[in-house]
């Protein structure tokens, strides 16, 4: 797993840095301060994973997120910072990212890119208790508008509760294929782009 940190400390970074590597199944293919270096080497190195910092001076990395999902939209982005604000985990669940831990839950750091690699969206106890209250339904709202099934409900319920494809087949008695099949045709459905953005869609409108 090629990995890439940026965080304007550097000193965390390259903590990180070892840390990482002393699993042994991940590779650091480079270190950033700020917005434009994740940018930047983000092109330039094309990791399976950005792991990245939101405040840092100059660009921040909201806006870096922002600007390497619109070049990349299959980039696994994961937020690590020492900041649990509400505007930010929305705005990091609205646009994509795969995930939000808290710097102060270093132990669930390698688990988390681990689960991010294999597909799975990954958000810390503490930010995933929050989810639901922020992106509370605000009005009122039909599936039958966006022609999703009763199935496909079920499968949207267990997107958000942060299942895996396997684990959503086996509870519905279903092949993995199936499942990314359903998965692929309601966020067409839906006009979305991942399974992040299906669980803060179901959030925000149904939860």
């Amino acid at each position: 797993m090629r990995v890439l940190v940026v965080d304007d400390d550097k000193l965390v970074a390259v903590s990180l840095k070892t840390i990482l590597e002393a699993d042994g199944e991940i590779t650091v293919v480079g270190l950033g301060e700020a917005g434009d270096d994740a940018i930047r080497l983000y092109r330039e190195q094309h990791p399976d994973i950005l792991l990245m910092d939101i405040r840092m001076q100059g660009m921040s990395g909201l806006d870096a997120a922002e600007c390497i999902l619109k070049e990349d939209q299959a980039a696994k982005i994961l937020f690590l910072t020492t900041f649990s604000d509400d505007e930010y985990i929305v705005n990091a669940l609205n646009m994509g990212a795969k995930g939000y831990l808290l710097k102060q839950d270093f132990e669930s750091i390698v688990p988390a890119l681990k689960a991010v690699y294999g597909g799975q969206s990954v958000f810390g106890g503490q930010i995933m208790g929050k989810i639901p209250v922020l992106l509370a339904g605000k009005g009122s709202f039909s599936y039958h508008d966006y022609d999703i099934s009763e199935k496909e409900q079920g499968i949207i319920e267990l997107v958000a509760e942060g299942l895996s494809n396997r684990e959503i087949a086996e509870k519905l008695y279903l092949s993995e294929g199936t499942v990314r099949n359903y998965i692929s045709t309601i966020l067409d459905k839906l006009k979305l782009r991942d399974r992040t953005q299906l669980a803060a869609f179901y959030y925000k409108n149904c939860g």
